[in-house]
């Protein structure tokens, strides 16, 4: 079992890193990269986030943005993975209220103004954990029908575990979209969280035991808003 284990691990250390630079809006994607994705740190280098504390855990932007895309409440958001989301773990997505005050394009999304919207976790049966987000090309949720109308960042994360058996071994592949939601309802998203604080180092949510199998998997972070 330990041999077989160590296998595993050396094959999903040798797959690609990915990035996520661009967005699908109900089945249709952006032409170029970077459009209404911030620009991340990883633009060259597919490198994950490992330091929870760092304030790369918000957006790992390199650049402000530049565009936003529109879309309703309600419709169907997707991240583009480069070239797909090739190691296992829970991709989660959160989203931000950019203040009517602010410029979308430079607003820095410090403290409690993030909430969870949807989390793609691992699936446990008899014959061991499947992971839905493995291996896709988009990963993708709906926009809550009932989001208020008005700018936001989305907040993709891919939790890579393939190198998590200890505290710091768990990488993050993220990054930000900016959009502008339409046609929203009176929701009043909670809880609020913030990047970095939402996670800690030693969360159960970002470590992966390969012997003995882990028996319970819980994605770190609070609880999906349900609107």
């Amino acid at each position: 079992m330990k041999f077989f284990a160590l296998i595993f691990l050396l094959a999903c250390t040798a797959e690609a890193h990915y990035r996520f630079s661009k967005i699908v809006v109900n089945g249709v994607t952006e032409a170029k990269e970077w459009t209404a994705v911030r620009q991340t740190k990883n633009y060259q280098g597919n490198q994950g986030v490992s330091d929870v504390t760092s304030a790369d855990m918000r957006c790992f932007q390199n650049k402000a943005g530049t565009s936003t895309a529109t879309i309703a409440a309600g419709e169907q958001l997707g991240f583009v993975a480069a070239s797909a989301v090739t190691h296992f773990g829970p991709v989660q997505f959160y989203m931000a209220r950019v203040p009517d005050s602010a410029n979308i394009n430079m607003w820095e999304p410090a403290g409690n103004v993030w909430f969870k919207v949807a989390s793609i976790d691992a699936i446990k049966s008899d014959g061991g954990w499947t992971w839905p987000a493995y291996q896709k090309q988009v990963v993708d949720f709906t926009i809550p029908k009932t989001v208020p109308s008005g700018k936001y960042l989305v907040r993709v994360e891919s939790i890579a575990l393939h190198q998590a058996q200890a505290v710091g071994g768990a990488q993050i592949y993220l990054s930000c979209a900016q959009i502008e939601v339409t046609g929203g309802g009176n929701g009043n998203p909670s809880p609020l969280v913030s990047f970095p604080g939402a996670y800690k180092s030693n969360d159960q949510g970002l470590l992966w035991s390969y012997y003995p199998v882990k028996t319970t998997y819980t994605a770190p972070g609070p609880q999906v808003w349900q609107g």
